[in-house]
């Protein structure tokens, strides 16, 4: 007969007290439902092994210690009057650039692909372009880029122009806002946002999926009118509606969102979890994080 793991109930009012200090430091009215489900489980039945639900407590306060379990903004946070979604850096871009511009991409060791960039509008021209980095109209407001123009590694750039043929037959067009993007501007969004939001960014020590030219940044257009179409969040948005399952907004918005994450996972593109215009295509891991500057790059068709 095998030992039992002792039972819960000399530490749980202490349980209860890490559990509802760890939620509080987290986020008021957000707490972790993973922690809520063990500890609910505890205290009903005291079955759940002491050093288990001490692990999660101790996980949970670490976390929010960090800073790592804060949430998005709510959805009900105003949209921008302008349609562009902005955040107040933590420090000034200009300040951040000199730095970013000197640090090293890093190292990183494996047989890679060699890189393949070829800019998306030679291989379709009606793959439209509102490159937002090359502009104020994004969410640091200031251009991180110095021309407007996007690249992907040439099957995720093939992929894609086969997802503008299939939802041209549906009367849309894709209209991208980003597409490889040199490792250094990757270090710039990353210590420019603040730490909550860290979430909605890469971590340049990690290296972005948009650096090694596989992931797009991209909506729709309607076909006739030439006019971008309405989704849940603006681009870039921080709040709860950029999610792809995010249940607001109006029914077209929702229907326009599936529509485009529908087309694009049919040519190997994953949405990313949090927001409904970023996707990553599926080799991704076979090529290196990527630091040239878009003028260093020329034209290939």
């Amino acid at each position: 007969m095998s030992a039992r793991s002792p039972r819960l109930s000399p530490i749980l009012l202490l349980l209860a007290l890490l559990r509802i200090g760890a939620a509080h430091a987290a986020a008021p009215g957000a707490p972790d439902a993973r922690l809520d489900r063990i500890v609910s489980e505890a205290l009903r039945d005291q079955q759940i092994p002491a050093v288990t639900v001490a692990v999660m407590v101790a996980d949970r306060l670490v976390r929010a210690i960090l800073g790592e379990m804060q949430q998005p903004l709510p959805a009900d946070q105003p949209a921008a009057s302008d349609g562009v979604f902005r955040v107040t850096p933590v420090r000034p871009v200009a300040e951040l650039l000199p730095a970013a511009l000197a640090a090293t991409p890093p190292a990183e060791s494996g047989d890679f692909r060699p890189a393949d960039l070829v800019e998306l509008t030679s291989l379709d021209p009606a793959i439209r372009l509102d490159i937002r980095y090359a502009t104020t109209r994004n969410f640091l407001g200031t251009p991180l880029y110095s021309e407007a123009r996007a690249f992907l590694q040439r099957p995720a750039a093939e992929a894609l122009v086969r997802v503008q043929r299939s939802l041209a037959a549906e009367g849309y067009g894709l209209l991208v806002h980003d597409a490889y993007r040199p490792w250094y501007v990757t270090k710039i969004f990353w210590d420019a946002t603040p730490p909550g939001l860290h979430r909605f960014v890469a971590d340049p020590a990690e290296g972005s999926r948009h650096n090694r030219g596989c992931a797009v940044d991209l909506t729709l257009y309607d076909l006739r009118s030439g006019q971008e179409v309405e989704m849940p969040s603006l681009y870039d948005e921080t709040t709860e509606r950029a999610y792809p399952t995010y249940n607001g907004g109006t029914a077209v918005q929702r229907r326009m969102r599936d529509l485009l994450r529908r087309h694009m996972e049919a040519e190997g593109f994953a949405v990313y979890e949090f927001e409904w215009w970023h996707f990553d295509y599926r080799d991704w891991k076979s090529y290196r994080i990527g630091n040239a500057r878009f003028e260093d790059l020329g034209v290939k068709h």
